[in-house]
């Protein structure tokens, strides 16, 4: 039985990997950037992603897929920010996948979409092992949420790219450690990029939008060598 059980999880796996490398294709040909965000629950994820949405939508076109096991609530909210947000509702389902992206997308034409935010379900554990073809993944720590989370987690952190600590309009009166939260991410993964902000106060934020910037100006000039080599 646990031997049946591994390979239909394997079979799953790398169904989702090959799926999430045609999707990661799609993008590069498109020139859409794609974030991909994981959290634990309460950690200011979707404040965070309206924040990004509203600021870039001034110059950018923007789209958000939100992962949730049931409600629509989050992609009400972000609606304010841009009319291109999908709701992905996973039901019993603790992480999203690759064929949950690629159907939410069909009606999406990604050759307008510069930037493209998928925020996955509130968990530290399940998303972590599924590939959704994002370019970067941004993990998600909250000053209110104690400054060992990677310690605990190190496996969400380590299949991410860049961290993010939010609230850190509430670090002082949590008493978070935000000397000890880098050297716990630094310790899980050394040298990753690490951006402190505030969704309520905009702390950080103008930061961040300079590296997704810039990001997304790389994404463009490997787009071009790669079309330049394929003629």
């Amino acid at each position: 039985m646990t031997t049946r059980m591994v390979e239909v999880r394997a079979k799953v796996m790398k169904q989702n990997d090959v799926l999430a490398r045609s999707l990661r294709e799609r993008f590069e040909q498109h020139n859409t950037c794609v974030i991909g965000l994981v959290s634990s629950p309460g950690s200011g994820k979707t404040a965070f992603l309206e924040k990004l949405l509203a600021g870039l939508a001034r110059t950018h076109m923007v789209a958000a897929l939100v992962g949730d096991l049931a409600t629509e609530n989050d992609a009400v909210r972000l609606l304010r920010a841009t009319p291109n947000v999908k709701q992905i509702t996973t039901g019993t389902i603790c992480h999203l996948d690759a064929s949950m992206v690629e159907r939410a997308l069909e009606e999406w034409d990604l050759k307008t979409i510069n930037f493209l935010f998928i925020e996955n379900v509130g968990n530290l554990v399940c998303p972590s092992s599924y590939d959704l073809g994002e370019e970067l993944r941004f993990v998600l720590l909250s000053a209110t949420e104690g400054e060992d989370k990677p310690l605990k987690y190190p496996t969400i952190f380590n299949s991410s790219d860049v961290a993010i600590i939010t609230k850190m309009d509430m670090a002082d009166a949590a008493e978070f450690d935000v000397a000890s939260a880098r050297r716990n991410i630094e310790r899980v993964r050394p040298g990753m990029k690490i951006f402190e902000v505030s969704s309520k106060t905009g702390l950080g934020m103008e930061e961040v939008f300079g590296f997704l910037h810039a990001q997304l100006a790389r994404s463009r000039i490997s787009a071009s060598i790669v079309e330049e080599v394929v003629q």
